[in-house]
């Protein structure tokens, strides 16, 4: 099987160094991947360019939810991409929609002029477009290099029939990138049913908190608790690409 690359979506600085050892060939910067991920701070993205030896793409989403977004919601967008460029990182993942379900492509247009001189992801707005071919065709115009989608299902594995779709529509011209689900029991047979040339995971697990003293009453959010802490599983990484390789 042809070499492909493996991208891993991180919220922690501590899951960074770990995604790099295990293989990953490029970060998705994130916060809250419990919600899909939103914008990383500055001072998170900053830490990260310091010790990446791979390329790191920033996600920009201000909020949790849906990608109808407001007026003031694309102007943070926008200062979050001069943000990531201020931090040295080498890249960006987008997406907007209107109310209808297409693509938001003022909000597009702006993100793209504004990140000139950065990689540009399309990311999983994609999978609530209304006509995600025709978006294909409006992301393809802007030159951005890849979509991340797991092909309008709830998995990149359930989603296989559209990636395959996706993948042979674009051609050289854009890469799809199936994401969602991924893990080494599945990772080879979606990469061989798409031909995607990218894979997309988090692999994430948890740890236990490193605190001695616990009050187990009070938690902060919806979390059950507030001592198993989120990263990325070196084990899972590593048996993800031992599949693709095998």
């Amino acid at each position: 099987m042809m070499s492909i690359l493996v991208e891993v979506c991180i919220d922690s600085l501590e899951s960074l160094p770990i995604a790099q050892n295990a293989g990953a060939q490029r970060i998705e910067l994130c916060c809250s991947l419990a919600t899909g991920g939103l914008t990383p701070s500055a001072g998170y993205m900053r830490q990260a360019a310091k010790i990446a030896r791979i390329p790191v793409y920033a996600i920009i989403r201000p909020r949790e939810g849906d990608f109808l977004y407001s007026s003031d919601d694309i102007e943070i967008m926008l200062e979050d991409i001069h943000t990531v460029k201020r931090a040295n990182l080498q890249g960006i993942a987008i997406g907007a929609l209107h109310q209808n379900g297409d693509l938001n492509q003022e909000a597009l247009k702006e993100m793209v002029i504004a990140a000139k001189g950065l990689g540009v992801t399309f990311h999983r707005a994609i999978d609530h477009c209304r006509s995600p071919f025709e978006a294909l065709e409006v992301l393809m115009s802007y030159k951005v290099e890849r979509v991340l989608t797991s092909g309008l299902a709830k998995s990149a594995n359930e989603g296989i029939k559209t990636l395959k779709e996706m993948t042979a529509f674009c051609g050289e011209r854009l890469r799809i990138m199936p994401g969602a689900g991924v893990s080494p029991s599945n990772v080879k047979n979606i990469i061989a049913q798409t031909n995607a040339k990218e894979i997309h995971l988090s692999g994430k697990t948890t740890r236990p908190s490193q605190m001695q003293y616990h009050n187990t009453k009070a938690t902060l959010g919806a979390n059950e608790s507030d001592f198993d802490i989120t990263v990325t599983s070196e084990d899972i990484l590593r048996n993800t690409i031992k599949a693709l390789k095998s």
